[in-house]
């Protein structure tokens, strides 16, 4: 069984940083995390949940939403089965729950959500 857990979001003012983390376990997940492409993903209010950034397993190679491009940085650790994303000079449109997944190639999520990490981005 897979359990990711987010964690890091919070209540910034635009333009402020966060960093949120996620957690990857699981009996196959957790101990292959390293192998896995990651993504982060994110949902608005209203909104259809939305891809943001991924990092593959190897070489690391890292892609990001157009939105997000230059703001937000996604990194692995896989000695701690986690990944990261820092996120920089924030807008109020960034606010969401964020989530993170094994993503496949075209970064399609793998497995079923996590709770999230809401992350409120005030003018």
């Amino acid at each position: 069984q897979v359990q990711l857990v987010e964690s890091g979001g919070g209540l910034v003012q635009a333009g402020g940083s966060l960093r949120l983390s996620c957690a990857a376990s699981g009996r196959t997940f957790g101990r292959s995390f390293s192998m896995y492409n990651m993504g982060w993903f994110r949902q608005a209010p209203g909104k259809e949940r939305e891809f943001v950034a991924a990092i593959n397993w190897s070489p690391g190679t890292t892609t990001y939403a157009d939105s997000v491009k230059g703001r937000f940085t996604i990194s692995r650790d896989n000695a701690r089965s986690t990944v990261y994303l820092q996120m920089n000079d924030l807008k109020p449109e960034d606010t969401a729950v964020y989530y993170c997944n094994a993503v496949s190639r075209d970064q399609s999520p793998l497995n079923s959500w996590g709770q999230g990490t809401q992350v409120t981005v005030s003018s």
